[in-house]
């Protein structure tokens, strides 16, 4: 993520916030004090902490993940396969649990990753089947392509 802005917190002078470009106009701040020390103990994961932040990367960026930080020294949990989307996970400086996640399926033109995830649950569900699986992801992109341009082999 590029950085895309910094300036002093207003509120506490010794701090500093980094403005993150998290894509699509959104942004994630860090609170960075110099005198701060870091402390790589796994946050709090109980009722009213955040778990973990998941960022959606590329396929490309999500092969190389694991390898570069695997190379860096930085523990990670190697690819897991999520069914609609593959993770791995790492700690932050902080402690704080990151995931890096890229899906597996690109949505049809017009259609939103959403759209895809809602249409492949419904298609679970009707089967009875525990988790969305490869054939969920097919088959709710064919039906979202055939909502939006019905062929003549179909009608």
């Amino acid at each position: 993520m590029p950085l895309v802005f910094e300036q002093p917190n207003l509120d506490v002078p010794e701090e500093t916030h980094l403005y993150f470009d998290a894509g699509d106009g959104r942004r994630i701040t860090f609170f960075v004090r110099p005198t701060r020390r870091n402390d790589p103990m796994p946050n709090p994961e109980g009722i009213g902490n955040l778990h973990h932040l998941a960022l959606a990367v590329s396929r490309a960026t999500y092969t190389q993940v694991a390898q570069r930080l695997n190379d860096l020294g930085i523990w990670n949990t190697g690819p897991i396969d999520r069914g609609f989307m593959d993770s791995i996970y790492l700690r932050d400086p902080n402690g704080q649990l990151l995931e890096m996640a890229c899906y597996k399926f690109v949505p049809p033109e017009g259609f939103t990753f959403s759209d895809v995830l809602r249409k492949a649950h419904a298609l679970r569900v009707a089967a009875g089947d525990y988790a969305i699986r490869d054939h969920h992801l097919a088959d709710a992109i064919i039906e979202l392509t055939e909502q939006k341009s019905p062929s003549l082999a179909t009608l």
